[in-house]
Order: C-alpha cells, then sequence, then structure tokens
C-alpha cells in the first residue's frame, strides 16, 4: 500500500493536523499551553492511578490511548505490525524515568514546548534550546557507535500488550471505574487535572494522531536528530508545520498571550527549563524517538519503546513523591540534583553502550 503520509507534503499535512487538533482540545477544555503533552498526560495518568497523590494532576488523559490504539490499528491495516523487543530492556526504562524527570522540571514535553511557543509562552524557547542540545550530545554519541543493540521478533501476544493496556485504562475512564471510596482511581477536582476536552473529542483526535504519526514516522526528537546528523529536512517540516499551524489556530481561537511572565502551568527559571529539557532531550536521542514517537512504536508491537513509556509513567510518579517536579512557583526542592543525576546516568549509559569494534 502507497504511503502519502511519507512524502514532504505528507509530514507537512500530518504536522499540520497535529497542530490544529491540539490547538481546538485546548479551546474544547485541556489546559492552557497543554492541548497535548505527552509527558504532562503520562503523569496524569500517573495519578489517576494512584502512583503519586499530586491531586491537582490526576486524571486518565484519553489521548494517550488513542495515540497508541490509532497507531496499532494503522500498523495492523498497513501490514506494520510486528512484535519486537529485547533491545536494553531495562535501561531503556530508565532511560523514560529521567527523560520525565527532565520534562517536569521544564513542565512539558518537545510537543508541548512547541505548543507553548505557539501560544506566545517565551520560557519554551528556553526549553527547545535545551532539547537541541540533548540531542546534540546524543548525537556525538551516536557518530561514536553508541547502540542499545538489536531487537529480536517475538511471539504476536507480545505485541498485544500496549493496546490492551490502553483499551483497559479506557474502560477505567468511560465508565469512571474506582475500586475503593476515593480511588483509585483518581480524578482532580481543581488544576489542570481537572482541564479536559469532552471524552469523544479527545479520543478521536488521539486516534487521528496516532494512526497518521505512525504513517508518517513523525517524531520531534527524530527531526532534529536528522538536521544536526545528515541535513535531512523532513522530518522537521513537519515539526514547523505544527508550531505554524498550532499558532495560527491560536490566534483565530484568541489563545495567544505573549510573553514570560505569567504564563500557564510554566515558570522563569531559565536555567532549570534549559538543563530539564536537555536530560530530556538526551535521554530521547538514546532511546531512538521523543515520548510520542515511543508511543506510536509501542502501538506497533515494540515492546521496547513499550519499556520506555512505562519508564516515563514511573518517571512522574517518582517526580512527584520526591518533590522533583516544578510548578508555576518555581523549580521543586530537588529537581535540580534529579536533572543532574540524570544527565550523568544518560552520559555513562552513551560512554558504556559504545560498540567494542569502535
Amino acid at each position: 500500500m502507497k504511503n502519502i503520509f511519507s512524502s514532504r507534503m505528507g509530514i507537512i499535512t500530518v504536522g499540520a493536523i497535529i497542530g490544529i487538533f491540539a490547538a481546538l482540545l485546548q479551546h474544547f477544555g485541556n489546559p492552557a499551553n497543554m492541548g497535548i503533552c505527552v509527558a504532562c498526560f503520562e503523569r496524569d495518568i500517573a495519578g489517576a492511578l494512584g502512583l503519586h497523590r499530586a491531586g491537582v494532576v490526576q486524571y486518565l488523559r484519553p489521548e494517550i490511548m488513542g495515540f497508541v490504539l490509532g497507531a496499532f490499528i494503522m500498523a495492523a491495516f498497513a501490514g506494520e505490525f510486528k512484535p519486537r523487543g529485547g533491545s536494553s530492556p531495562l535501561i531503556r526504562f530508565f532511560l523514560g524515568l529521567f527523560a520525565m524527570i527532565g520534562a517536569l522540571v521544564f513542565l512539558g514535553c518537545p510537543w508541548r514546548a512547541l505548543l507553548r511557543l505557539a501560544g506566545g509562552d517565551g520560557n519554551a524557547i528556553l526549553g527547545l534550546l535545551g532539547l537541541g542540545t540533548g540531542i546534540f550530545v546524543g548525537i556525538l554519541f551516536l557518530k561514536k557507535g553508541f547502540s542499545l543493540g538489536r531487537s529480536y521478533s517475538q511471539a504476536t501476544a507480545g505485541g498485544w500488550i500496549m493496546p490492551g493496556l490502553m483499551l483497559g485504562l479506557l474502560f477505567l475512564l468511560t465508565f469512571q471505574v474506582s475500586s475503593a471510596p476515593g480511588g483509585p482511581i483518581f480524578f482532580s477536582e481543581k488544576g489542570p487535572g481537572s482541564m479536559h476536552a469532552p471524552l469523544l473529542i479527545s479520543i478521536i483526535a488521539g486516534l487521528v494522531i496516532g494512526a497518521l504519526a505512525q504513517r508518517s514516522r513523525f517524531c520531534t526528537m527524530g527531526a532534529l536528530r536528522d538536521v544536526m546528523l545528515t541535513r535531512d529536512f523532513h522530518l522537521i517540516s513537519g515539526v514547523i508545520a505544527l508550531l505554524v499551524f498550532t499558532f495560527a489556530t491560536n490566534l483565530i481561537l484568541g489563545q495567544f498571550k505573549a510573553g514570560f511572565e505569567g504564563q500557564p502551568i510554566a515558570h522563569t527559571n531559565h536555567l532549570w527549563n534549559f538543563l530539564g529539557m536537555s536530560l530530556s532531550g538526551l535521554a530521547f536521542a538514546l532511546a531512538g524517538g521523543c515520548p510520542g514517537r515511543q508511543l506510536f512504536l509501542s502501538g506497533e508491537g515494540d515492546a521496547d519503546a513499550g519499556i520506555f513509556v512505562l519508564g516515563m509513567i514511573t518517571g512522574a510518579a517518582v517526580s512527584h513523591n520526591f518533590a522533583m517536579a516544578s510548578s508555576p512557583k518555581g523549580v521543586a526542592a530537588f529537581g535540580p540534583i534529579a536533572v543532574i543525576i540524570g544527565i550523568v546516568f544518560c552520559l555513562i549509559v552513551g560512554f558504556m553502550m559504545l560498540q567494542k569494534a569502535k
């Protein structure tokens, strides 16, 4: 089957659709400058499951479920559902964990950094610069022969685990299942976790984005990596389209507010905005994909990507349980030391996983 989304116009179209959906999801109820944020939404899911008790960020975000299920459906339809795994799963788990810690110090994943910029938040500039710096360091390791090892074909049932998990979460959300009075499942009554678009709109957006991103290989980390490593501007054209169309839709809907101060769910500590996303960018580069791409890959049957996703969800729990996650008030007490530890961990992994034939 011809893949029209693999073309330059195809990837631009996908980026435009993601950007428009992101702005519309904000319009319909998702938090400001957070129409889509993989890190923030996985953090909310961790809270809803009781893995952390930050009451303002607890909700089973259907967009995440839609990403995986949309990618799963499209991969099955296109003959690209290929269960595989076994490429340094434990290292990938901790890369996901530290990627989330860095993202929650900044307050957003690469997608949200773009959405924040498209909404006028100048603090996102520091985050994007940090993201690029982390990816650049990761590229240096790739040039030296870094590899987490090959993955291997696995039983078909192994590829169903992440889609099955997302179906289970969707069931819990749809029927508001709770195992005991007061949860879990937990749902925020105030704060960002209480802000969400209607379920049907969110799940449709997630399914469409998951399907299109699976076909186009949309990835923010991969876009920057390709530009730096091979001067390939294919993927970055989709990322630019996301930024431009989110900005235009925000202007139309009156959601654009330029400045650094008073931005929604953001802080102005430029150093840790930069370093937090530097950690995330380095972890994404070593793991081979941004958090959105990891979700799409897990829908294709990639167990290693699924391990990274579970690492990020665990990282969200660790961040909030151990005072690492930032808030609009600023960087949390243990956020900086966690970022430093994460950078050291990623550097050690980078050096230790260089191919011996270097």
